[in-house]
């Protein structure tokens, strides 16, 4: 029963990541703006988010103080990273899959340069302790309280209130059912009044934040607060597209395809603490692969009933029928 209750607490840090950068590209796609960047963004968050900690880490706050205004610290980030590819892709029409590329592409590079000049090292370590043991009151709650408010992190309560909100968004409130409609229809929600560009700008702009944030729950939640600009956010941002196909751009199933691709990743890298698998001698690189042969896997066999917005990346052109 303890590996059980391992393995679950350990899927949970890293689950809330690709939830939150899965989340953020239904914003956008749903919008009608593919959101390639994806992994750029993440990796902008969460740099800002360790480069925030590192500068305050000595002043004496409380851990999940520092937590939270890191977390909008990268919020921002991201946000500001988003507006790049607003521009181009809704402003100048651009390809959107190239842009969004070329934003990926600039990241890890910019952060070994800066690292490399400020620090003489590949990334930013930080030595800030965002563990929780127990959330009082939640965590004496039998069963769930051991499964999910014990030995976790605060990422996991903010994770799932974000999913909460999108939820409410996207499925209650007028502006959820305009986005919708400017990534399905987008002449259709032009004739009746909709601002297509500017939803369009707030749909990329919302998952800029979300997915900042989720670049800097990867370095709390898996990284230990660190940011490397070799290993970046290990393809998360690919992995959480992945998860917003296989979700089928629905956050309910969103949440439920980053709990299995998160479960995998655990697995891989608990091997030794499950007998039967440890036994197999299978050496462990392989079961790190599985996220990402599960992804392909996956994709292959879902693919032909995936249904995308309709106008997700097709440049709005009002003149054009």
């Amino acid at each position: 029963m303890d590996i059980v209750y391992y393995l679950i607490q350990n899927t949970l840090p890293v689950a809330i990541p690709l939830l939150l950068v899965a989340l953020g590209g239904m914003f956008s796609e749903t919008s009608g703006v593919v959101n390639i960047a994806l992994e750029g963004i993440m990796l902008f968050g969460a740099f800002f988010g360790a480069l925030f900690v590192y500068f305050v880490q000595d002043l004496g706050l409380n851990p999940q103080t520092i937590l939270i205004l890191g977390m909008l610290i990268a919020a921002v980030a991201g946000l500001i990273y988003s507006l790049l590819l607003s521009f181009a892709a809704v402003t100048m029409k651009t390809n959107q899959v190239i842009t969004g590329t070329s934003l990926n592409m600039l990241i890890p590079a910019a952060i070994l340069l800066f690292s490399k000049m400020s620090f003489n090292s590949d990334g930013i370590t930080t030595n800030v302790n965002f563990y929780i043991r127990e959330i009082p009151v939640l965590g004496r709650i039998p069963v769930l309280g051991q499964i999910f408010f014990q030995k976790t992190y605060l990422t996991v309560i903010i994770g799932l209130i974000f999913l909460v909100i999108a939820i409410i968004i996207f499925y209650k409130t007028r502006f959820g059912l305009r986005l919708r409609a400017c990534g399905e229809h987008p002449h259709a929600a032009d004739s009746v009044g909709i601002n297509v560009h500017k939803m369009r700008y707030v749909g990329v702009s919302i998952s800029g934040i979300l997915a900042g944030i989720g670049g800097f729950f990867y370095s709390v939640g898996v990284m230990d607060g660190n940011v490397n600009g070799h290993t970046g956010v290990a393809g998360f941002g690919f992995l959480a597209l992945a998860v917003m196909i296989f979700g089928q751009w629905r956050p309910v199933r969103i949440l439920f395809a980053a709990l299995f691709f998160a479960f995998l990743r655990t697995l891989a890298y608990s091997v030794s603490l499950i007998p039967f698998l440890y036994k197999l001698g299978i050496n462990q690189t392989y079961y790190k692969m599985l996220p990402y042969l599960a992804t392909m896997v996956v994709l292959a066999f879902t693919s032909k009933k995936s249904r995308a917005p309709k106008a997700a990346g097709i440049p709005y052109d009002k003149s054009s029928r």
